[in-house]
């Protein structure tokens, strides 16, 4: 069974920087293109990036202070998340997406993490 598993959630002070990472034992890892997106507290839930193979894509929001990678033997994706905005407080989730097409939209993606929760805030 697949199971995506978010870590690295926590307080973040305005300005700060953290990263997540999320771990995929049991998908076969290199065949998916890899997200995270975030719900904040009575907001839809948003795309923040994205990576197939190699190549990536941000949010707007993102860009130039996120950063996403990924490493195919560890079948894990990092976020990392830095100059973060108190508007960034959300839970974050991690996806992964066998077909991209249109890799911004979430209904597209086969599997779901749980979540991790990120708090910006001082």
């Amino acid at each position: 069974q697949v199971q995506l598993v978010e870590s690295g959630g926590g307080l973040v002070q305005p300005g700060g920087s953290l990263g997540l990472s999320c771990a995929a034992p049991g998908l076969t890892f290199s065949n998916y293109a890899m997200a995270w997106f975030r719900r904040a507290p009575g907001k839809e839930r948003e795309f923040v990036a994205a990576i197939r193979s190699s190549s990536t894509d941000y949010a707007h929001s993102a860009l130039g202070r996120f950063s996403i990678s990924r490493d195919n033997a560890k079948n894990t994706v990092y976020l990392q998340m830095n100059s973060q905005k108190p508007d960034e407080t959300a839970v974050y989730y991690c996806a992964a997406d066998r077909r991209p097409i249109r890799i911004v939209n979430g209904s597209e993606y086969d599997y779901w993490g749980q979540g991790t929760q990120v708090t910006v805030s001082s």
